[in-house]
Parts: C-alpha cells; structure tokens; sequence
C-alpha cells in the first residue's frame, strides 16, 4: 500500500467508472485530497485517454454525501442513526436467518448493480454471498442492459460469456447499431478512447455505418448514419441476411449448425417488405449487405440500445449471424473473442436457458437469474416462495428498472432489507440496515469481468493508494455479510475474508493439483493471492503449461508480481482466433439456428406488419452521467447533462407544445420539459434514464432532480428469451402541459 507522507504524491489505477478500463495518474496530497486526475500516458491500452467522468474521479472519491459507516434505521419512526460495524452485522444476522428458517431460502432475494462489475469484491466475494443465501431469487441490471447479448452467445456458442468484440483496430468497415460510444465509452466492447479508435478506422481508408433513431455524437462522426424506428433493428438485419442469400454473397470460414434453417427464415424478410418497419430504404439494406460482404474485413456491433428492445435477442443473434455469413466470426478485423489473464468461470457443459423460471409470472432463468422485470412481482404477491427479505449490493433499480416506482412501493412493504451501498439513495432509503464500502482509492481494482470484452488482450491490477483507516474494505464487507445472512462466524482467530479466501484457495488449487503450492502466493493479503492465484492459472498464467504467448516482460508466465512491476499495464497482444477451442456448443460447432431463437423468429414475422405508433420513447446515453449513481458529482452536473425531452420541432409543432409536456404511456404520466433538435427523427422522444432525485438524500442529485424514465416504462413487456426489460420503442402520447 502506498504509505502517506507529507507531500504530495502521483498514484496510479485503472479508472472503475465505465467499461473503458483508463489509466489514470491522480495526485494527492499529504491529507489525501485528489488534487489533479490525468490520463496515464504509459498505460499501453488507454495511452492517456481520459473522459469527464474519470477526470472528476476525486470529486466522486470525496462525496460528503457518501456514508462514513453503517447506518440502521429505525422503522416505527423512519429515521436513520449511525451504528457500528459489530451491530450491523448483529441485526443482518439476526434477521435474515430468522426469515429463512420460517420461509425458506427463496423468501431472500439479491439484487446486484451494475458498479459490481467493476470492482474486485463484486466479482470475487459475490458469489460467496450468493451461495449464502442459496435463493433462486437473484436479480441484477444484467436483465436491464446486457443480457440478451449473453443469452445469444450462450445459445451460439454453448457460453453466455463468449461474447465476440468488434475488432476496432483492425476492421475496414464497421456496422454499429444501437450504440454511443462517444457518449457510453463503449459497452461490451471494452475499448479504452473509443472515439480515438473509430477515427483511426476512417483515417486508414475504412468505413463507420451508424444506425440509430438519433443523431448521436458517434453518428455524426460516422461515414453515414441510417435513421430507423426503434425496436425494429432484427428486421433490418434479417434484410440484410436475406440479401446475403439471395445474392449468393454468403463466404462461412467456421464450422456452422442450422445453416438451411437460417436461409428458409430469412425469406420471408427481403428488403422491400422490411423497408416498411425500418424506415429503411431497401436499396440501402441491399447496399449495406454488399458492402459487409466486400469489405476486406467487416464487423457489425449493436448494443444497449438494440438488447433494451422487445426483439433483442433476436437482434443480437443477427448480429452475429451476419458476422459469420460474412466470414468475419473469429477472424481479424471481424468479431473476435478476448483472451482475460485471469482464471475464470470454468464450464463443461452446454448453455442452457430457462433452468427454472420466476414463480408468478413464469418467466425464464438465464444465466442464475430472473429478470428485474419480475421482481415486484415476486415482493407483492403472496404464497409459498414470496420475498420477505431484499439484499441489494451497489444498485439503484428504483430507478433504473422497469415500473421503478412500483418496485419502491415493494421494497417498502418487505420485512427486512440490507443494502452495500455507499450512498442513501432512493432504493437504500427502504432498507433497514446500510453498510457502505470505503472510498474508491481504498480498494483494489482488477477488472475481472471486462477484460473479457476488451479489443486487445491486457492486464493491470491496482493496489488501494489510501489508507483504510477505521473503514472496512468491500471484501470484507461481503464477507461478513455472507456469514451473517447465513447465521454463521468465522473460525476462531480468523476474519471472516480470511476464512472465504482459505476455503476457495484450497478447492482451486485442489482441483488443478497444485495444492502444496500455497505457499508460493504472494499479495499483501488472501485478497491479493486468489489474485495471484487466478493470474498464474489462467491462459497466460505461470502455472499454465498451455498458456498463450506472453510479453517479454513475463518469459515465465503471468503471475501478480509482474503487475506489480508494471503498474501502468500489461500488453498482451492483439485478439487472436479462437475457434474452435471456445465452443461448448452439443455440436462442437456454432449453432446458427437455436430452437429458442427461431421459436421467437415466428413472432417477429408475426409482427411484422404492425403499423408504428404515433409517438415512441427511446432512452439516452450521457457522457458525464452513468446511470444513476454520479448525478451527485457537482462537475459533472449541467451542460448537456441534463434530464430533458429530445423531440423533433416538427412533432413540437404538431402536437401544440411549449415548454414543456405531458408525457403518457401504459404504465405511468410524467411532465418533461422539452428541448426540441432535429437530431432526433420524427415520431421518436428521448429522455435519460437514472433521474428522479425529487427528495434524494443527495445535495447535488436533488437540486437537479430531473424525472424518472421508468415511470413511463413497462414491467410486464420483456425480450421474450432473456426476460430483458424493455426500455425502447415504448409507446407514449404527448399533450400540453
């Protein structure tokens, strides 16, 4: 740990705000206040790149409004006192293990925010939390975001965690759907100066195609931008896929299943006949798909703003379809794979979908979880199975789930919940008992999760550069957490973190083999020797007899120490192919045409002839905004961060507005003010989600309280495969306000 002195001092980390995974240089001072934040110009992947969001890292680091310690609050009067850790713990242990001896395991549910994937305790000590509570009922902002992408891959190539990544560096020419980089920094694609990237592509000779219902700041940086209605994104690239057939422009350089099956789906949407969903012209869906097919190398990417719709498995299904049509599946330049230097989740068998499904509305597990759509649900109706008890770590879904506000009045009538939460925010406001994990600058950061989506293989760890003082890490948070909610303690003489990282030390090394070399590990603490441990047995790791091609700066092999002695970063290289060794498919080979899929291609065909409603709402990408969770960093605050209505001045005009309007949809009534620009295309409405700070505990969030998106959408309508809320594409009327 770097030790305090009295002068100022450069500490080094990779930034855990987005998926862009930046080095940063942040100077403090004696007393540990961030006095500056930089890019890191060393750092071999991010090279000095840095947005807004990591240059306020210290305001966000030293938020007041954060919570010093744990926090109880006392029911009969809903008032909050400050507890110790010791109590805390007491009343989680008292309360949960009394709630699951009467009801059973399954009356506890979880829900895990999006910050988890990017911290070392989310993706080492969450598991150990969840195999605590042992409940079916687990939630996460996976079915808010990311996870039709997960449930295509996992049903194409036998892994929900192999998802392939446009190979930027490389490709000639680039599909993007749905997506804002400038604006996001990249999602599922970890791609540090994503703008800087996308330019490099047209500066070599390349091409950049961006669709999307708004002009977005990558649009406009694109070759071409194609305005389309939203949620109608499967239709224009079954279009595209038809074509491919038809004109004979199909080049597959992997092993492939269902190749018939596609070809008889794909019939039934030529290009005319999906023109009329898109709003895309038919000689452009047939030009789009002779230039994919064309172009040296080719990569088609679409993300959130094509997985938040009712079709976005089917969407991201396409996506990678037409990669493999096109040859560019596994190979560079095309969609590859990402090699992460650390050891994962080891599969053996074939994804399955739907293993068991939520109790009310039936709707189907993917990936260990239920959709949050449900989750209300699951709280507010009796009967055998009924939640009693929330646990929520680090997510905010009042806010950022469908129908946020039925989901508040739920949590509100459960008989316990705990929140990991540094904030009191407008979900923790519910629970009972609060504990906050220390700064960011105390905690280690390895990205686990997003390495795994990156556009060139690297590696870099950070140690916490600030003293923990009288806080807890989040490890330890966990842990203990983990205990309680299973009325246990740890062994005598041994801390709860201790005790978990012993046991999973030793059924890791047990099962590879190698358990007397314990003692070979290294780190400061057990937190740092499972880090070292998943390093020296992963693809690249020293223990790895198999391993990849590592730099000349580990001729041995990866292992802790040689992050260590390269705190700025690790390059591994370019992505390189991967096929067939990833599949876990029953086939050994990628499945094009799974039955879940094509069973879902019946009800795309079914709608497509729907006429398009009047008015529909799309969400918002900001770029110094994150989802809810840094509304309260003062710089980050105003500008174009802000929470309005985008609209079209034609609708304005149209529909009689000024102002501001009163936005309806099935679910809920909001009043917006407007901000009209032709940057949007008629018919379609834009508003932020992760608003609504209206009585916040937060000082900077309330004062620019802006409304809550998830008033207006709709818990009962979900993706039907991946039970993934959908957030764009839903029907709103406007009126006067």
């Amino acid at each position: 740990m770097t030790p305090v002195t009295d002068s100022a001092r450069t500490l080094l980390r990779t930034c855990p705000l987005c998926e862009a995974v930046c080095g940063l240089e942040i100077t403090v001072d004696s007393h540990d206040h961030v006095t500056a934040v930089r890019g890191d110009q060393a750092d071999p992947f991010s090279r000095g790149f840095l947005c807004p969001k990591g240059a306020s890292l210290g305001a966000l680091d030293e938020d007041p409004d954060q919570l010093a310690g744990p926090m109880i609050r006392d029911r009969a009067t809903d008032a909050w006192r400050a507890a110790s850790w010791e109590e805390a713990f007491a009343l989680v242990g008292e309360r949960i293990p009394a709630i699951t001896k009467q009801y059973g395991n399954q009356a506890v549910g979880v829900y895990v925010g999006n910050p988890n994937a990017h911290t070392v305790a989310g993706a080492l000590y969450l598991p150990v939390l969840l195999r605590a509570i042992a409940s079916r009922n687990f939630y996460s902002a996976s079915t808010a975001d990311q996870m039709p992408k997960q449930v295509a891959s996992g049903l194409m190539f036998g892994d929900p965690l192999t998802v392939a990544v446009p190979d930027l560096d490389r490709t000639d020419y680039l599909l993007m759907l749905g997506a804002n980089p400038l604006e996001s920094n990249g999602s599922l694609c970890t791609a540090p100066d994503f703008p800087g990237r996308l330019k490099a592509l047209r500066k070599r000779g390349g091409r950049l195609v961006v669709v999307d219902p708004r002009r977005t700041r990558t649009a406009k940086l694109a070759d071409e931008h194609l305005f389309v209605r939203p949620g109608s994104d499967a239709y224009l690239l079954f279009g595209i896929v038809h074509t491919l057939f038809a004109e004979g422009l199909a080049d597959i350089r992997v092993d492939v299943e269902g190749l018939d099956e596609i070809r008889v789906a794909a019939a039934d949407f030529p290009p005319e006949v999906v023109a009329a969903r898109t709003g895309v012209a038919a000689e452009t869906v047939v030009r789009i798909a002779r230039e994919l097919a064309a172009a040296p190398t080719a990569v088609v990417y679409a993300r959130i703003g094509t997985c938040t719709a009712e079709f976005g498995t089917v969407t991201q299904w396409l996506v990678d379809v037409i990669n493999v049509l096109t040859g560019n599946l596994d190979s560079p330049g095309g969609a590859m794979f990402a090699t992460g230097a650390a050891l994962g989740i080891v599969r053996s068998k074939p994804f399955r979908l739907g293993r068991w499904r939520s109790r009310v509305r039936e709707l189907p597990e993917a990936v260990g979880e239920l959709p949050v759509a449900t989750l209300a649900d699951e709280i507010n109706t009796p009967g055998a199975g009924q939640i009693r008890a929330m646990v929520t770590v680090a997510g905010n879904p009042v806010l950022s789930a469908p129908s946020g506000a039925r989901l508040g009045t739920a949590f509100a009538g459960l008989d316990f919940m705990v929140s990991v939460d540094r904030y009191l925010n407008e979900t923790t406001r519910h629970a009972d008992v609060i504990l906050p994990p220390p700064r960011v600058l105390q905690a280690p950061h390895y990205d686990f999760a997003l390495l795994n989506f990156a556009v060139r293989d690297y590696a870099r760890y950070s140690r916490p550069q600030i003293p923990l003082g009288d806080r807890i890490s989040e490890a330890e948070v966990i842990a203990r957490l983990a205990m309680a909610v299973s009325g246990q303690r740890p062994p005598e003489g041994q801390g709860a973190l201790e005790a978990v990282d012993e046991l999973v030390i030793a059924g890791t090394l047990g099962k590879a083999g190698l358990l007397d070399r314990r003692l070979e590990l290294i780190g400061e603490n057990t937190t740092e020797q499972r880090i070292d441990m998943m390093l020296r047995l992963g693809p690249y790791g020293e223990w790895n007899s198999d391993r990849e091609p590592v730099p000349a700066i580990a001729p041995q092999g990866l292992n802790l120490q040689v992050l260590l002695d390269n705190p700025h970063g690790v390059d591994l290289g370019a992505l390189r192919p991967r096929l067939p060794g990833l599949l876990l498919t029953a086939s050994k080979k990628v499945e094009l045409a799974p039955p879940q899929l094509m069973a879902d291609v019946a009800r795309l065909r079914a709608r497509l002839g729907d006429g398009a409603p009047e008015m529909v709402l799309i969400g918002r990408r900001q770029l110094r905004s994150n989802n809810s969770w840094m509304h309260n960093v003062a710089p980050l605050v105003g500008g174009s961060n802000r929470c309005t209505l985008h609209i079209h001045p034609d609708d304005v005009a149209r529909l009689g507005l000024n102002g501001h309007a009163v936005v309806k949809s099935a679910a809920g009534t909001l009043t917006v003010p407007l901000e009209p620009t032709e940057e949007i295309m008629p018919g379609v409405v834009s508003l932020p989600h992760g608003w609504g700070h209206g009585d916040s505990a937060q000082t900077v969030a309330r004062e620019h309280a802006g409304v809550n998106a998830n008033v207006l959408t709709d818990d009962s309508l979900v993706d039907v495969p991946s039970g993934n809320a959908v957030f764009n594409g839903v029907p709103v009327t406007l009126t006067p306000a």
